[in-house]
């Protein structure tokens, strides 16, 4: 006897990391390529020692820490095992079977993997012809089964943003029983000072009585944390409340908890290695444009090239230039910004491609 399971799933894509091949440089899930901060290190050894103790399944001391430095009260803030589910925990705790969840297409690419595990419907709103989000066909195609929208700013893979008007208009537009969610995964990479603070903004639409709209962050990215898991909502206290409701017990580990104290603790430290990013990012795409490439202007880690059809010939070519990007074949390749060499290795193999 065959135990059943849902069927809907057979046809569901699993989550595609990006590659790790010994030997080759990987430019592919925009990790940094700085190891994490002597600070951070100890305080992940000094945690260590106590692993045979669960850990504080509410992260109070980093719930607190972060409520200081958010200035919004604790009972706002809800922890994940990073932001993506968090993304998932946001659609179980807003959607039914009976339930939409509009986003962005192509963006972050879990967010129909998880309408579906959900059992939500999904709706991909196509990306402007600049690469960025549709605010106006996205609040277009909200209906009345709509639950969740979100806005992945800067969004992943284009490394696109929008400004601060732009999102305000199309809150607006959404009506107030529909959850407005801002994944800010690469806030801390943002140079553009149009590009709203995610979590500001939410404050000036909570102050006006909009309490639907709720602010992703991540100790993945800036942080150096993309192997311990943690990040964080800031919300309404009824939606920070249903987040806990659905949180799987103890998922944010202690050592992923000390590590994000400490990394908070180091943080002008860690600002500065963003900055030295940023730099890169540009003199990336310069490059990349000189020899001829259309590059969209990025506020993330990384940067989009937009090749279409010649997307899986540059992708190979960079396999057997031992450089690992990250294909989404049709679309494009996003290549994360790493190490001077590590991205002079990549303009290498950009510039000798001819597909």
């Amino acid at each position: 006897m065959t135990v059943r399971t849902r069927a809907d799933l057979s046809s569901l894509p699993g989550y595609v990391p990006g590659r790790s091949i010994p030997g080759a440089i990987k430019l592919a899930s925009n990790e940094v390529s700085a190891g994490p901060l002597p600070s951070v290190v100890r305080a992940i050894a000094d945690a260590a020692t106590a692993v045979n103790r669960y850990p504080d399944t509410a992260a109070t001391d980093l719930v607190a820490r972060l409520g200081d430095k958010l200035g919004v009260p604790n009972e706002q803030i809800a922890v994940g095992c990073g932001s993506v589910t968090l993304c998932q925990q946001l659609i179980q705790s807003t959607c039914t079977e009976a339930d939409e969840v509009v986003f962005p297409w192509r963006s972050f690419e879990a967010y129909p993997i998880l309408t579906s595990v959900v059992g939500a419907a999904g709706s991909r709103v196509p990306l402007t012809a600049g690469h960025g989000l549709d605010l106006d066909a996205m609040a277009d195609a909200l209906t009345e089964r709509t639950r969740l929208v979100f806005v992945c700013n800067p969004n992943n893979p284009t490394g696109t943003a929008l400004r601060t008007e732009e999102i305000e208009r199309f809150i607006d537009r959404v009506p107030e029983d529909v959850l407005v969610v801002i994944d800010e995964a690469y806030k801390e990479f943002v140079d553009d000072p149009h590009v709203p603070d995610g979590v500001e903004l939410a404050k000036t639409q909570w102050a006006r009585g909009r309490d639907n709209v709720a602010v992703l962050r991540t100790f993945s990215k800036a942080y150096g944390l993309a192997g311990l898991r943690v990040g964080y909502a800031v919300a309404s206290p009824a939606v920070a409340e249903t987040l806990r409701k659905v949180y799987v017990p103890f998922s944010v580990n202690a050592l992923a908890q000390a590590a994000a104290i400490a990394s908070l603790d180091a943080e002008d430290e860690l600002l500065v290695r963003c900055r030295a990013i940023v730099a890169e990012r540009g003199r990336v795409r310069s490059e990349l444009i000189a020899a001829g490439y259309e590059v969209p202007v990025s506020q993330a880690n990384f940067v989009w090239l937009p090749l279409g059809a010649r997307t899986d010939a540059f992708n190979e070519h960079c396999l057997a230039h031992k450089v690992v990007v990250r294909a989404f074949s049709g679309d494009g390749a996003r290549v994360t910004i790493g190490e001077v060499d590590e991205n002079d290795a990549f303009l290498a193999a950009a510039k000798a491609f001819s597909g």
